[in-house]
C-alpha cells in the first residue's frame, strides 16, 4: 500500500477481525515477494494505482516472484473503482483471466474486507 494510514488502518482491521492473522506490512515494493516467503503468507494484498511507478504491471511483477516460491499464496489486489475506472478494468480481467485470485475496490467496508481475506 503506498498510503501508510490506508496501509494501517487495513492491517488494524483485519488483526481486529480475527487476533490470530499475522500482518506484516511491506516498506517498499521491491522487498515485498521476499517478505512474503520470509513469513510464509497466505495472502498477498497490494493496492494498485495508475499514478504508482508501473502500476498494475510492478504488481503482477510482485505476483510472479511470489507465486513461484509460494504457488498456494492468495493474491489480492485493491482498486479504487471511482477514480481509477479503466484500471479497476484490467483487474477485474486478471481475475477472469485466472492471474490473481481476488480483487477489492477501495469502498468496501473494512469488515468486508476483514471477512473476505479469511475467506480466502
Amino acid at each position: 500500500m503506498q498510503n501508510v494510514l490506508f496501509s494501517s488502518a487495513i492491517a488494524d482491521a483485519l488483526q481486529h477481525f480475527d487476533g490470530d492473522f499475522q500482518v506484516y506490512q511491506s516498506e517498499k515494493p521491491s522487498e515485498t515477494a521476499a517478505l512474503c516467503v520470509d513469513a510464509a503468507a497466505d495472502v498477498l494484498l497490494m493496492e494498485v494505482q495508475t499514478a504508482q511507478r508501473n502500476g498494475l504491471r510492478e504488481r503482477m511483477r510482485i505476483r510472479d516472484a511470489v507465486k513461484g516460491r509460494l504457488p498456494a499464496c492468495k493474491i489480492v489486489l485493491i482498486v479504487d473503482e471511482n477514480d481509477e475506472k479503466e484500471l479497476a478494468g484490467k483487474i477485474r480481467q486478471a481475475k477472469k483471466d485466472g492471474l490473481i485470485d481476488q480483487f477489492l475496490y477501495g469502498s468496501v467496508s473494512s469488515a468486508y474486507l476483514a471477512a473476505m481475506i479469511d475467506a480466502l
